[in-house]
C-alpha cells in the first residue's frame, strides 16, 4: 500500500510502469527509508508529469532503489533533479539509459561526492555534443571498467572537439569502433582502479591494525607532485579513484603505502594539534616529523613497512622540497648516511623523542623551522617528492566560530515550582508564552473547565537536562565519546477508554495466555528434604533414625532439609521503537503503531498479573544531536489508567538512532535492583538517522551498545517487524536473541508469548 500521499500515483501511470510499481515497491519499503521512499515515489510521478515516455518512469522505478543502495538515500533526489534538467536537452530514450546505467555508475565510482560529479558531467556532454550520450552509455561498462571519472571527461571532450560536426564519426567514436577512440581510451587509461582493490586494501589493514577502515575513493586525476594528495577527513581514508605505476613500482603498492600511510597516522594520533599562530613553514615542518613519528610507530609494531615506504623515497626536488626529501630519507633509512648536516642533525634529534608523545614531534618541527628560517617558501610550490604522504589535514585544529551564539539569542527557559497561594497572588498571567524567560509551576495539578491543566499549558514542553553518550565508529574501532545527545520528554496523553476497547477486542487472547502465566506466578515456600546438610532438623526423619539406631541397624545420616522460598525477581524494559515508519499501513487496516500500542497493553497486563517489575520506553531521533526518549510506565509506577493513556499518545515519527536509546535505557534499568533484567526491543526496521549515510556505522554501534548492556547484566532480546533483519538484526543482538515476525498483525499475540517464554 502506498503513502496517502501518493495513492494516486497508480492512476496515472501506464500498465506496465504501474506492473514495475508495485513489484518493487516491498522491496523498496524495506530498503528505503520513509523520505527515500517518499522522494523515490516524487520521481516517479515528476517524469511521469514531464511527458517523454513510460519506459523512463519504468526504468526510474527498477533503478532507483539499486542506486540508494549503492550511495545512500540521499542520492534519490540529487538523480531525480538531474532528469528534469535533462529533460530539456535530450529526448525521453536518452534518459531512460541515464536511469538505467546509474546503478552501474555508482557501482563504478563508489562514492556519493563522484556520482554527483558524474551527473554534472552528462550535463556537460549534453551541452556539447547531445548525440554522443547515447553511445557513449551504451559503452558505459567499458568505459568505466578502465577509466576514472577524470579520464573519462578528457577522454569525451577530445571526442567531442574532433568529431563535433562529423555526425558519423562522432557516433563512431563514442560508441568505441574507431581507432582514434581505442587509442585515446588506452592513453587515458590507469594502471589500478581503487574500486578493483579496495576490498584487498581493507583486508589489508585490518591484517596489520585489526580494525576496519573506510576506504573512500576522491577524484583528481592523482600526481605525484602538483594533484590530489591522499587524505583523512571524518576518519575516512581518501584515496585517488586509480594510479599508475611510479618508477617501476606497481600502482597496487602505491596503494598500500598509502593506506598505511594514513591508517598510523589515525593510530598515532591521539587529538589535533592546534594550528593557530603557525605559519606555513611551521606547519610543513611539524607535519613532516609527524609523518616520521607516525611510521616509525608503525615500523616498530611491522617492520616490513620499512621497505613498502623506503622505496617511494628515490627523488629529491628543488628548493626546499628537496630539503624536505632529503630529511625524509634520512629518517626513513636510519642505516644509510645522512646526505647533509641538517638532515643528520634531524634524525640525531629524532632518535632521542618519546614516539608516543606527539609533543615532542611538534617541538622538534618548530626546531626545524627555525634553523629554515629565512629560506624560500613556497607551500603550493614546495611538495616534497614522496607519493605516498598525504597532506596533513588530519593533524591539526583550526578554532571555529560558532555561529549559532548572538547576543541576541534567548535564554534558557526557567521553571520555577511555587505553591498555590503564591501562583494566585503573583501572577498575573495563568500561562506563560515560549518567550518567557521564567515560568511558574505548581506541585499540585489545576485543572480548567476543558480538563487540562495549567502546568501542561506552560511554556515550552518541559525537558530533562540532556544526556551526552558515546558511539561506536566502525571506520576507526573506536569510541567517540559525548558524541550522542538523548533528550527526556513529557509523554502526551491519549484517550485511556481505547486501550479498555483494544483490551477487550483481545481478550480472547488473553485468556489463552492465563493459564501460562498462572503456572509462571511464584509458588511460595517448598521444603526440600533428606539433606545432610540444611536450616533446620526434619523431625520425622530425625525420629526414624533414632528407631534405626534403637534397633541396631544403620540410620539414614539425611536428617536435615532446607526451606526455599521461590520468588520472581526479573525487572523487564520494553523499547519502543517510534520512527516514522510505524505509521505505515499493516494488514487489516491498522498502522504498525497501533499493533505496537495493543500489544505493549497487553503484554503490560499479563507482566502485571505476573507480579514483575515493568517498565515501558519509548525513542526516535532527528540527528546525533536529538534522540528523543519517551517513558510512558517507570519501575515503579503502577499499571493504571495514567500509562494506559501514555501509550495511547505515543507517535511515530523522525528516525531511528537504535544505539544511543538502548544506552540510556540500559542507565535506567541499572538504577533496578533485580536479579534478572531483561530489555526486550521492538522495533520494525534497521538503525538509520539523518545524519548518517553509512548503513553500516549505526549497526555497530548499536552492537556495541548492546554489548555494553550485556556487561551489565542485562540480557538484551529483539522482536523485530523486517523480513530482512537477519541481515543485521543477528549481527547485533546474537542469533538467539532475535525474533522475526513476519506477519504483522499477530504482534499483539506474539509479545505476551515472547515474554513468557524468556522469562520462564
Amino acid at each position: 500500500m502506498l503513502p496517502q500521499e501518493h495513492a494516486d500515483l497508480p492512476d496515472l501511470l501506464a500498465e506496465g510502469a504501474r506492473q514495475a510499481l508495485f513489484s518493487e515497491l516491498p522491496e523498496a519499503r524495506r530498503r528505503l527509508s520513509p523520505r527515500g521512499l517518499d522522494s523515490w515515489l516524487r520521481g516517479a510521478d515528476a517524469l511521469h508529469r514531464m511527458g517523454r515516455g513510460e519506459e523512463a518512469v519504468t526504468a526510474w522505478i527498477g533503478s532507483v532503489p539499486g542506486l540508494a543502495r549503492e550511495l545512500g538515500k540521499d542520492m534519490i533526489a540529487d538523480m531525480a533533479t538531474a532528469c528534469m534538467g535533462f529533460a530539456s536537452r535530450t529526448s525521453g530514450a536518452v534518459i531512460t539509459r541515464i536511469i538505467e546505467t546509474a546503478p552501474l555508475a555508482a557501482q563504478r565510482l563508489g562514492d556519493a561526492a563522484l556520482f554527483a560529479s558524474y551527473l554534472r558531467f552528462l550535463e556537460h556532454v549534453l551541452a556539447r555534443a547531445p548525440r554522443a550520450m547515447r553511445p557513449m552509455l551504451d559503452q558505459l561498462s567499458e568505459l568505466l571498467g578502465v577509466l576514472t571519472l577524470g579520464g573519462l571527461r578528457r577522454w569525451a571532450d577530445w571526442g567531442i572537439e574532433a568529431y563535433r560536426t562529423d555526425y558519423v564519426g562522432l557516433e563512431a567514436y563514442f560508441s568505441l569502433t574507431s581507432e582514434a577512440s581505442r587509442a585515446v581510451l588506452k592513453s587515458e587509461r590507469k594502471g589500478v582502479v581503487l574500486v578493483d582493490v579496495q576490498r584487498r586494501l581493507g583486508m589489508y589493514l585490518r591484517a596489520l591494525w585489526g580494525r576496519d577502515f573506510m576506504l573512500v575513493p576522491t577524484a583528481g586525476d592523482f600526481e605525484s607532485r602538483t594533484g590530489l594528495r591522499p587524505y583523512v577527513a571524518e576518519f575516512q581514508l581518501h584515496l585517488p579513484d586509480a594510479l599508475d605505476d611510479w618508477n617501476g613500482i606497481a600502482g597496487l603498492d602505491l596503494y598500500r603505502a598509502q593506506a598505511a600511510h594514513l591508517a598510523a597516522h589515525l593510530d598515532a594520533l591521539r587529538a589535533p594539534i592546534p594550528a593557530e599562530g603557525l605559519s606555513a613553514l611551521e606547519l610543513a615542518c611539524v607535519g613532516l616529523i609527524e609523518d616520521a613519528r607516525a611510521e616509525a610507530r608503525a615500523i616498530a609494531r611491522f617492520p616490513n613497512l620499512r621497505a613498502l615506504w623506503g622505496r617511494f623515497h628515490s627523488e629529491t626536488g628543488t628548493g626546499m622540497a628537496g630539503q624536505f626529501d632529503r630529511i625524509a630519507r634520512a629518517l626513513i633509512r636510519p642505516d644509510e648516511p645522512a646526505e647533509d648536516d641538517l638532515s643528520s642533525w634531524v634524525r640525531a634529534e629524532f632518535d632521542r623523542i618519546d614516539l608516543d608523545r606527539a609533543e615532542d614531534a611538534r617541538t622538534l618541527g618548530l626546531a626545524l623551522a627555525n634553523r629554515l628560517f629565512g629560506q624560500p617558501y613556497s607551500a603550493h610550490r614546495d611538495i616534497p617528492s614522496c607519493p605516498y604522504r598525504c597532506d596533513n589535514r588530519v593533524l591539526w585544529e583550526y578554532e571555529e566560530i560558532d555561529w549559532g551564539k548572538s547576543a541576541s539569542a534567548q535564554p534558557e527557559q526557567v521553571r520555577k515550582h511555587v505553591s498555590v497561594t503564591e501562583m494566585v497572588n503573583e501572577v498575573e498571567v495563568e500561562t506563560a508564552g515560549d518567550d518567557a524567560q521564567e515560568i511558574w509551576v505548581q506541585s499540585s495539578e489545576f485543572f480548567d473547565d476543558d480538563g487540562t491543566t495549567f502546568n501542561a499549558r506552560e511554556g515550552k514542553e518541559p525537558l530533562a537536562p540532556p544526556v551526552l553518550y558515546e558511539e561506536f565508529d566502525h571506520t576507526i574501532q573506536m569510541v567517540r565519546p559525548a558524541w550522542a545527545t538523548v533528550r527526556e520528554a513529557r509523554a502526551k496523553l491519549g484517550d485511556p477508554t481505547e486501550a479498555d476497547h483494544i483490551l477487550d477486542t483481545h481478550r480472547r487472547t488473553t485468556e489463552r495466555l492465563r493459564h501460562l502465566l498462572d503456572a509462571m506466578r511464584p509458588q511460595g515456600v517448598q521444603r526440600i528434604r533428606k539433606l545432610e546438610d540444611g536450616d533446620e532438623i526434619d523431625i520425622n526423619a530425625a525420629v526414624a533414625a533414632a528407631i534405626d539406631t534403637r534397633l541396631k541397624r544403620q540410620p539414614d545420616p539425611r536428617v536435615m532439609m532446607r526451606a526455599l522460598r521461590h520468588t520472581r525477581d526479573t525487572a523487564v524494559m520494553v523499547l519502543l521503537d517510534l520512527s516514522e515508519s510505524t505509521n505505515d499501513p499493516a494488514p487489516g487496516g491498522q498502522t504498525v503503531l497501533d499493533l505496537t500500542q495493543a500489544a505493549c497493553l497487553l503484554l503490560s497486563e499479563a507482566i502485571n498479573s505476573v507480579g514483575d517489575s515493568f517498565a515501558i520506553h519509548g525513542f526516535c531521533s532527528d540527528g546525533r544531536h536529538n534522540v528523543f526518549y519517551n517513558r510512558f510506565k517507570d519501575f515503579d509506577q503502577p499499571w493504571g489508567t495514567q500509562s494506559k493513556a501514555r501509550i495511547m499518545g505515543a507517535q511515530g515519527r523522525l528516525s531511528t538512532r537504535m544505539g544511543a536509546a538502548i544506552r540510556h535505557a540500559t542507565a535506567h534499568l541499572g538504577k533496578v535492583r533485580s536479579n534478572r533484567k531483561l530489555m526486550l526491543v521492538l522495533t520494525d526496521g534497521e538503525p538509520a538517522d539523518i545524519d548518517m549515510r553509512d548503513p553500516f556505522y549505526l549497526r555497530h554501534d548499536t552492537r556495541h551498545a548492546v554489548e555494553a548492556a550485556r556487561r551489565q547484566g542485562i540480557i538484551p532480546f529483539c522482536l523485530t517487524l523486517d523480513p530482512a533483519a537477519d541481515t543485521y538484526a543477528q549481527r547485533i543482538f546474537g542469533t538467539r536473541n532475535v525474533r522475526v515476525l513476519d506477519r504483522v498483525e499477530r504482534l499483539p499475540e506474539r509479545l505476551p508469548q515472547l515474554y513468557a517464554a524468556l522469562t520462564k
